[in-house]
C-alpha cells in the first residue's frame, strides 16, 4: 500500500504544484551579403541546464488546478456573467476541457453502473433456473463479454458499427439512408459506449449475483411458496434483500471501474464526440511534448472525483459494518 499507491499519489500531487519550465531565448546577430538583423532563437544549452537544476519545473502552486484546462475559474466567471439563461452558461461550461470530460464521465458511470447491475442480475436469475445439464454451456456464453479485452471488444464493435459493418449496413437498409453512420453523431457516439459498457461489464455482475444465489437459504424459499408466494413476489422479498450486500459491492467496484472510462473511447476512436477524465491524461502525456504537470493536476483531480463518488456507497458499508457488529 505504501510503495504503490501511498508514495505515487504523493509524487503526482508534487508534480501537479509544478509547471514545465519556458524555453530559454537568446537574441543573436545573423548577417549576410544584405546586412545583418537581430532574431530570437531557443539556447537548448541553457534551456536543459534550467531542466537539470529543477526537474520538476517552475513551482505554481495550485496555479495548475484554476487555469482553462482544469478547473477555469475565470472563464466560469466570464461565462457566467456573459450568458443570458442556464441554457447558454451550460454550453460555454461544456466547451471547457475538463468540464466536457466530466459531464461523459458521469454520465456514462451513472448510466451503466444500474444497467449492468440490473442485466446481470436478470442473467443470474435466468441461469439459476436453467437445468443444469445446459447450465454450464450458458455460463461460458455470458462470460464471454467478460473475457475479450476492452480495447479488442470495444475494436470489434466498432468495426461492427461501420458503414461496411454487419450493424451499420444493417441500419443503413432498415432506413433507407445510406449516409446513416451511427459514429457522424455525438449523442449516437454515447449511445454506442454506453451500450458498449454495459455488454463488457455485465458478466462481473452476472457471476457475484449467480454466486449469491446459491447461498440463498432454500428453506425461506420453500416457507415463501407453501404461504403462496408468486415468483416476484419471492425474488423481490427473499432473494432481493440477500443479495443486498452483494450489489452494494458490484456498485463499488463498477463505480470505481467506469469513472475511469478509457479503452472504449480508444477502440471506437470516439475523442471527436466523447472525451473522458482517463482520456484527458492520455492525451496529455501523449506525443513528444509530454505536458507532465497537466497530466498530474487531471489525475489529481480524478482522484478526488473517484473519493466523493465513492462516498455515499463507503459511509453506507461503515454503517452495516458498524450495525452488524
Amino acid at each position: 500500500m505504501l510503495l504503490f499507491i501511498f508514495l505515487p499519489i504523493i509524487s503526482v500531487i508534487t508534480q501537479s504544484l509544478f509547471i514545465d519550465h519556458e524555453q530559454v531565448f537568446v537574441e543573436v546577430e545573423n548577417c549576410n551579403f544584405f546586412g545583418c538583423e537581430k532574431a530570437m532563437v531557443v539556447d537548448n544549452e541553457a534551456t536543459e541546464q534550467l531542466r537539470a537544476e529543477q526537474p520538476l519545473g517552475r513551482f505554481v502552486g495550485l496555479a495548475n488546478y484554476f487555469n482553462r484546462a482544469h478547473l477555469a475559474n475565470s472563464e466560469i466567471g466570464t461565462a457566467w456573467g456573459n450568458s443570458e439563461s442556464m441554457g447558454g452558461f451550460f454550453k460555454e461550461l461544456f466547451n471547457l476541457p475538463l468540464y466536457r470530460a466530466l459531464a461523459f464521465t458521469l454520465v456514462f458511470t451513472f448510466t451503466v453502473t444500474p444497467l449492468l447491475i440490473i442485466l446481470g442480475f436478470c442473467i443470474a436469475i435466468g441461469v439459476n433456473s436453467l437445468a443444469q445439464r445446459v447450465r454450464g454451456v450458458v455460463i461460458f456464453f455470458s462470460l464471454l463479454p467478460m473475457i475479450v479485452t476492452p480495447l479488442v471488444g470495444s475494436l470489434i464493435l466498432f468495426w461492427m458499427i461501420d458503414s461496411r459493418g454487419i450493424i451499420g449496413s444493417s441500419l443503413q437498409l432498415l432506413f433507407d439512408d445510406p449516409d446513416l453512420s451511427l459514429k457522424a453523431s455525438a449523442t449516437l457516439t454515447w449511445v454506442t459506449l454506453i451500450v458498449y459498457g454495459v455488454w463488457h461489464a455485465a458478466p462481473f455482475a452476472f457471476v457475484v449475483f449467480y454466486a449469491g444465489l446459491q447461498t440463498v437459504p432454500q428453506d425461506t424459499l420453500e416457507s415463501a411458496m407453501i404461504d403462496g408466494a408468486s415468483r416476484w413476489e419471492r425474488i423481490r422479498y427473499v432473494v432481493i434483500p440477500h443479495l443486498a450486500p452483494l450489489v452494494t459491492f458490484v456498485a463499488l467496484i463498477q463505480l470505481m471501474d467506469n469513472f475511469r472510462v478509457f479503452e472504449p473511447i480508444v477502440g471506437f476512436n470516439a475523442s471527436a464526440h466523447a472525451t473522458s477524465l482517463s482520456s484527458m491524461i492520455y492525451n496529455d502525456l501523449d506525443g513528444e511534448s509530454r505536458l507532465l504537470s497537466s497530466a498530474a493536476t487531471s489525475s489529481v483531480l480524478t482522484i478526488i472525483g473517484v473519493v466523493i463518488l465513492l462516498f455515499p456507497v463507503l459511509i453506507r458499508t461503515w454503517r452495516d459494518w458498524d450495525r452488524k457488529y
